[in-house]
């Protein structure tokens, strides 16, 4: 059973569009929950998001997602808990703890983790469905006129560590079946054999991409390919969704302040901003619907 967050081709709109078209959607919304810190307009953008990997078919990776979300965001609202001692409203009266002093638990520095976290778990769903909907062979050509030879790198350890995964997982499974009265095999032994094998195969990816014409100068650049129908719908909707943001809030929208006390804006400006993201994400899947219903079916004799 492959990975939830293996590259896979979809037979959806985010995933028969281009990688640059789909990258630009999903990097738009990871770029909002950086750019607001607004509560309502985060659950927008998360909203937004979820939206964006259901219609791409990535909901295994989004319950990956939502897992190390969990996991992280509460490691952070522990950790801005106790480094935090701001705020007006105190919950719980702290022990006194050595090189720390008096640990109170405010009800601002609890906000402002909770931001923080889902803050941290829009970003990781985000690029979650990326790497299950976004083909990275694609996406790193964008990259060669560029940077040809950092592209090629990046796609060879693409390529490679799944490999090593993989072979870490033989090794020891191979040790699991010697039986139990051979010798224990411990990490440092492990990892020389696992370190042992990748740079010989590091050896044969070198030998090989020399016979194929690669240590020479580089070829003709090949026929551009064709764009998706709904490549223009992707990328002007997240990058207008992230348009709007930055717009509202140099206006004064979506306002937040934790400390010293949570102020919150939830005038009509936030809460048509907040419902706009998920629309943003819904207008490409809408269009390719309309766009499917306007195709004449084939006819057959």
């Amino acid at each position: 059973m492959s990975s939830p967050l293996a590259y896979a081709p979809r037979a959806t709109p985010l995933g028969q569009a281009s990688a640059g078209a789909a990258a630009l959607h999903l990097w738009s919304f990871a770029a909002i929950a950086f750019a607001v810190s607004n509560p309502i307009v985060l659950a927008g953008c998360a909203s937004a998001v979820v939206i964006a990997g259901l219609a791409a078919g990535a909901r295994r990776a989004l319950a990956v997602a939502a897992r190390w979300g969990a996991t992280l965001g509460l490691l952070v609202v522990a950790v801005n808990v106790v480094a935090s001692q701001r705020g007006d409203t105190i919950l719980v009266r702290g022990p006194d703890l050595p090189l720390l002093g008096p640990v109170d638990i405010s009800g601002e520095a609890v906000a402002e983790g909770a931001v923080l976290a889902l803050r941290i778990a829009i970003v990781i769903a985000a690029f979650a469905v990326h790497t299950a909907c976004v083909d990275p062979d694609r996406l790193l050509r964008l990259a060669r006129p560029v940077a040809r030879r950092s592209a090629l790198t990046a796609t060879l350890i693409a390529r490679l560590a799944p490999l090593a995964a993989a072979d870490h997982a033989r090794l020891r499974e191979g040790l699991a079946l010697r039986g139990p009265g051979a010798a224990p095999v411990g990490r440092p032994a492990l990892l020389r054999r696992l370190v042992a094998g990748s740079l010989e195969r590091a050896v044969d990816v070198a030998a090989t991409l020399e016979l194929r014409g690669y240590a020479g100068d580089a070829p003709a650049r090949p026929g551009r390919r064709p764009r998706a129908p709904g490549d223009l719908a992707f990328a002007l909707s997240g990058l207008g969704a992230l348009a709007l943001v930055i717009g509202a809030r140099a206006a004064g929208a979506a306002a937040y302040e934790s400390y010293p006390l949570v102020a919150l804006d939830a005038g009509p400006a936030t809460l048509a901003l907040a419902a706009a993201l998920p629309a943003a994400a819904l207008v490409p899947v809408v269009l390719d619907r309309a766009r499917a219903r306007r195709v004449p079916a084939p006819r057959y004799a």
